[in-house]
C-alpha cells in the first residue's frame, strides 16, 4: 500500500494529472495541473473540464474524445488548451477510465506532460520554412526579371549600335555590339563565379539551422535566419549591379567617379581573383563628372581586361592594377598604372587603331582599346593617352569636367 502511495506521489509530482466524473466535473488537479493553466484548486474543482478548452479546437475533437473512453477505451492525443490568462498551452494527453469491480465506468483520469515549446518551435521553424521559400521564390522571380531585362537591353543595344554606326564609317557597325556582346559573356562567368560562394553559404546556413532546432535553440535558429535573408540579398544585389552596367543612357548624367570605379572592380571581381590580381584605388568620393556613365565603366573595364591579359604572359610576384583619380587644371584625370611590363614601344602608337591586336586571332579582335578611345572621345569629350612607365602600362584618361 505504501509502495501504491508513492507511485501516486511520483506521477503526480512529475506529470500534469486531474480526475474528472463521468460528465467530465473536475474532481481532482494536482499542483503541475494549476501552474500550466493559471487556475488554482478551488476554482477548477467542481467545474466542468472544458473551462481549459481552446476555441480553435473543433467540436469533432472533442466527441471523439467521449466516444472513445466512454467505450471504456484509453484515449491519447496532443490537446491545445488555453489557461486562465488567455495564452495557449500544448499537452501530450492520456485519458483513461477507471472502472469498478462490475465494470461500470467511476471516474476519468487525465495525465498530460507540457509540450508548449516543441509545438510553438515547430510552427516557427514551418513559419520560417514558408518566408525562406517565398524568398526563393521572389529571387527566382528577380533573376528571371533581370535576364528578360538583359535580353531587351542587348535587343536595344543592337539597334543603337546601328543608329550610330550609320554615322561613322560602316566597319563601325558592329564595333560596339561586339565589345558589348564580348562583355556580357564575361559579366555573366562573372555572376557565376560570384554566386558559388553565397550558395555554399545558403546551404551551410540551412543545416544549422535544422540543427539548432533539433537542439531547440530558438534564438540561434532565428540569427542563422537572418544570415541566409543577407546573402540572398547580396546575391540579389549582384544581379542588380550587372544590369545595371547594361542599361542605356539616352542622356547626360553628372556622376561619381569613385562609384564607377567601384561597380567595375565589383564586376570583375571574380576574374580578377583568379587572376591573382589586386587592385588599388586612389579616389576620392566626391570627385564628379556629367557624360554616360555605363560607357565610362565599359572603358575602364577594357583597360582592365587588357592590363589582366597581359599578365597571363609575366611572372611577376605580385600582380597590380592602381587605378587613381583626381582634378587637376579644370579636368578630372583617371589614371590605370600595371606592373605586367609594358608596351612594347614599336607599337604603342597603334594600340588604340581598330583590329589592331598582338593576341592570338581566337583570344582577340583588336576592337578593345579603340572602343576606349571612341567612348572618352567622342561620348565624354576627353582624351586619352598611354605610355610605360614604372614597369607597366599608364593610361591617362582627362574628362572636362564642367
Amino acid at each position: 500500500m505504501e509502495e501504491l502511495r508513492q507511485y501516486k506521489m511520483a506521477v503526480e509530482q512529475s506529470n500534469i494529472v486531474s480526475k474528472t466524473d463521468i460528465n467530465g466535473i473536475i474532481t481532482f488537479a494536482n499542483e503541475e495541473f494549476c501552474k500550466i493553466s493559471g487556475y488554482n484548486q478551488e476554482e477548477l474543482i467542481g467545474k466542468n473540464h472544458n473551462i481549459v478548452r481552446h476555441p480553435d479546437v473543433p467540436k469533432a475533437n472533442f466527441e471523439l474524445l467521449w466516444n472513445t473512453i466512454l467505450r471504456k477505451e484509453t484515449f491519447k492525443t496532443t490537446a491545445k488548451n488555453r489557461a486562465k490568462d488567455g495564452s495557449t498551452f500544448y499537452v501530450n494527453t492520456t485519458i483513461f477510465p477507471i472502472l469498478d469491480k462490475s465494470g461500470n465506468i467511476l471516474e476519468f483520469i487525465a495525465i498530460r506532460y507540457d509540450v508548449t515549446e516543441n509545438i510553438l518551435l515547430t510552427e516557427e521553424l514551418t513559419r520560417k520554412e514558408e518566408e525562406l521559400k517565398h524568398l526563393n521564390a521572389t529571387l527566382e522571380n528577380r533573376v528571371k526579371e533581370q535576364t528578360k531585362q538583359l535580353l531587351d537591353l542587348n535587343r536595344n543595344l543592337e539597334k543603337r549600335v546601328k543608329e550610330e554606326a550609320e554615322k561613322n564609317r560602316e566597319k563601325d557597325k558592329m564595333v560596339f555590339q561586339q565589345a558589348r556582346l564580348a562583355a556580357m559573356g564575361e559579366m555573366i562567368g562573372n555572376i557565376a563565379h560570384q554566386w558559388r560562394q553565397p550558395l555554399s553559404e545558403l546551404g551551410i546556413i540551412l543545416f544549422s539551422m535544422k540543427k539548432s532546432f533539433a537542439q531547440q535553440d530558438l534564438d540561434k535558429m532565428e540569427e542563422q535566419y537572418e544570415q541566409g535573408k543577407k546573402v540572398i540579398d547580396r546575391m540579389s544585389q549582384t544581379i542588380e549591379d550587372f544590369r545595371n552596367f547594361f542599361s542605356l543612357e539616352k542622356r547626360k548624367n553628372v556622376f561619381f567617379i569613385k562609384d564607377t570605379i567601384d561597380e567595375v572592380i565589383s564586376i570583375l571581381a571574380g576574374s580578377l581573383s583568379r587572376a591573382k590580381i589586386h587592385v588599388k584605388i586612389k579616389a576620392r568620393k566626391t570627385i564628379n563628372v556629367l557624360g554616360h556613365k555605363n560607357e565610362l565603366s565599359q572603358a575602364i573595364l577594357n583597360i582592365i581586361n587588357n592590363a589582366k591579359d597581359a599578365f597571363k604572359d609575366k611572372n611577376t610576384k605580385k600582380n597590380v592594377i592602381t587605378i587613381s583619380a583626381k582634378k587637376e587644371s579644370g579636368f578630372v584625370h583617371i589614371c590605370i598604372q600595371d606592373n605586367a611590363g609594358g608596351i612594347d614601344e614599336a607599337i604603342i602608337d597603334k594600340v588604340f587603331e581598330p583590329y589592331f591586336t598582338t593576341k592570338h586571332a581566337s583570344l582577340g579582335t583588336g576592337l578593345g582599346l579603340y572602343i576606349v578611345k571612341t567612348i572618352i572621345e567622342n561620348s565624354m569629350q576627353g582624351e586619352i593617352t598611354v605610355e610605360n612607365r614604372n614597369g607597366g602600362a599608364f593610361f591617362m584618361i582627362k574628362i572636362p569636367i564642367k
